[in-house]
């Protein structure tokens, strides 16, 4: 083999060498971060659920870890050893329990998710349904300090989007209030205080009714195969399936359900009316937009024009014409008015 041979082959091993070990970027060390990575959120994601079942007062065993995880077998008999070697759980009698350092643990993980799905909701366009999915992946990735930092911006709240108390920073948590809406009797009034957002296929049937926490709501019948109910004012139909990831508390005899809303969208041309409010389930930035454009409680809007196919509408806002699709005028509440002076 000739000199300049044996000189290319050892630069090609030393290169490849380099490309698998270089420091920090070197495929050797993505490999094994990939690893680390991967084993913290199986650990993150056990303890939550650990301790969502404490939590619940459910008793939390390997299976059903399992069944979270989508893991089998040995590796949650693994995952369960491991989570015991760190002193995160203990495991007796079938059961696994977490330690203080666990709770602590797990607390600090739901903390950074739930203060996550509280920013999507008020500061950004992204979809009720993303919600929770893409704070599953930020939980992972967000320090505290950094959470911190955003709830602060936020305004340091006290519950997500869904209704779930958020953890404080010295790990503090309420007990969990309300019953499930398939246990309200008929005739009874109360609250949506919690809106369960898993399963996912679930949770987007209910946020596409437009269903959430700080609706009022009145139980017309309830039985094994439906439950039907008012909510503000309008009457909504769910399998006892659905309405169970509905956690509502109970009003007193002299608080009212609110009677029905007449809506921005209703307003025919030539017609005036008094805006009374947003509706709750518009967040985020479409209900800022709303509110810049002046539809706030005391503003008299008038319709003006409706477009062709009956869609969008422009209206008179605060001396400014502005065009309205039907799904944006929906979340407006109104009081009409029989003319302008009224």
């Amino acid at each position: 083999m000739a000199p300049w041979e044996s000189l290319l082959i050892a630069s090609s091993c030393l290169a490849a060498l380099w490309l698998l070990f270089r420091p920090r970027a070197g495929y050797f060390w993505r490999l094994r971060r990939f690893f680390i990575n991967n084993e913290r959120v199986l650990i993150e994601d056990a303890l939550k659920h650990i301790y969502d079942c404490e939590y619940r007062k459910h008793a939390c065993t390997l299976p059903s870890i399992a069944g979270m995880l989508g893991v089998r077998g040995e590796k949650v008999t693994d995952l369960a050893a491991r989570l015991e070697a760190l002193g995160l759980v203990v495991s007796s009698g079938g059961q696994v329990t977490l330690t203080d350092e666990g709770r602590s643990y797990a607390l600090r993980v739901i903390r950074v998710h739930r203060i996550w799905e509280r920013y999507l909701a008020e500061r950004t366009g992204v979809p009720e349904q993303d919600w929770h999915r893409d704070a599953e992946q930020q939980e992972h990735r967000l320090s505290m300090a950094e959470a911190n930092a955003l709830a602060a911006q936020l305004g340091n709240p006290s519950f997500d989007p869904h209704g779930d108390p958020i953890p404080t920073t010295s790990g503090e948590l309420p007990p969990p209030r309300g019953i499930a809406l398939t246990d309200l009797p008929p005739g009874e009034r109360a609250e949506i205080v919690h809106v369960e957002d898993e399963p996912e296929a679930i949770y987007a049937q209910l946020a596409a009714l437009g269903l959430h926490p700080g609706m009022k709501v009145e139980v017309i019948e309830s039985n094994a195969e439906r439950i039907r109910f008012i909510a503000d004012g309008e009457e909504v139909v769910l399998a006892p399936v659905f309405a169970a990831n509905l956690t509502v508390h109970k009003l007193e005899t002299a608080e009212e359900v609110s009677e029905h809303f007449h809506r921005l969208s209703e307003l025919k041309p030539g017609q005036f009316a008094k805006v009374i409010g947003i509706a709750r389930s518009c967040r985020g930035m479409q209900r800022r937009r709303l509110m810049d454009l002046g539809l706030i409680p005391g503003t008299t809007v008038s319709a003006e024009l409706r477009g062709a196919g009956g869609d969008p509408t422009a209206y008179q806002i605060r001396g400014a014409i502005i065009a309205l699709r039907k799904e944006q005028a929906d979340h407006i509440y109104i009081q009409p008015m029989e003319n302008q002076e009224a």
